[in-house]
């Protein structure tokens, strides 16, 4: 991650190993509290899983992790910095670190894939049109898409558009990657041959990845740390492993979301 200057009240005593953290976080819609006292780490090279019923905030803990949703109470660290207590232009110098690939891939229709994945980098960069096309190439070249840079949207099937977003989530090399629900409407193989692409990015590129889903065959066969929501006692109820959570836990909700369509 780029330096920044120390924000008032950041953190100075964390692990250094811990990438991301979570303090005591409460999520709500005006008075309505969504989740609280949200606890957890992430370590740097996780692949670290939001796991929960539908409707238990999973996407919306999200959004306060990546900035687009500012938390009721409660911090979100980065390498030890509050990204809240942070200034607008110290924010997006941390949001520059992150990678976003949405459930719905939300790609531009009008504009080619290399075009969409060409927006975070004239965002971001002082790149001119020949080298961001290059990059965007790249990019499209390390998802298995070599050649359809001049592709619509409309063209290619839903796991490519899928493949596209992760694309332009990794144009920008970021330290972070963050995925909402990536294999939904997929079909198995599909979705096994994402997570495959999700374990060689992460080892390509070095990068913490944050998933929202609750797909068990991607949970079990890339995750390894996690937190579960509780909807109804709204706060989080595990976390850590969730093969071990799986194996350990308890609590009758994670035993039951966890062994899903065992016999």
């Amino acid at each position: 991650m780029s330096a920044l200057s120390e924000p008032a009240g950041a953190a100075t005593d964390n692990v250094p190993d811990v990438h991301v953290e979570v303090r005591d976080l409460t999520m709500a819609y005006g008075s309505f509290v969504v989740q609280q006292d949200l606890t957890f780490s992430i370590q740097r090279g996780d692949i670290f899983i939001i796991m929960g019923d539908s409707g238990c905030g999973k996407s919306t803990l999200l959004r306060h992790m990546v900035g687009l949703k500012q938390p009721a109470k409660g911090q979100v660290l980065y390498e030890g910095r509050d990204f809240w207590a942070a200034d607008p232009l110290q924010r997006k110098d941390f949001m520059r670190n992150f990678g976003m690939s949405y459930q719905g891939s939300a790609l531009w229709s009008s504009m080619t894939l290399a075009e969409n994945i060409a927006l975070p980098l004239q965002e971001y960069t002082d790149l001119n049109a020949a080298d961001i096309r290059e990059l965007a190439q790249l990019k499209l070249a390390l998802v298995g898409l070599a050649g359809f840079e001049d592709y619509y949207p409309s063209e290619i099937s839903g796991g490519m558009k899928k493949r596209v977003g992760l694309a332009r989530a990794i144009a920008l090399d970021p330290d972070i990657l963050y995925f909402d629900e990536p294999s939904a409407g997929l079909d198995p193989i599909s979705s096994r041959l994402l997570d495959d692409l999700i374990l060689e990015l992460r080892e390509s590129l070095g990068a913490t990845i944050v998933i929202v889903t609750h797909e068990l065959a991607s949970i079990f066969s890339i995750g390894n740390n996690s937190v579960f929501l509780d909807a109804e006692k709204k706060t989080m109820t595990a976390s850590g492993d969730p093969r071990h959570l799986r194996d350990t836990s308890t609590d009758p909700k994670i035993h039951r979301f966890l062994t899903r369509g065992e016999a």
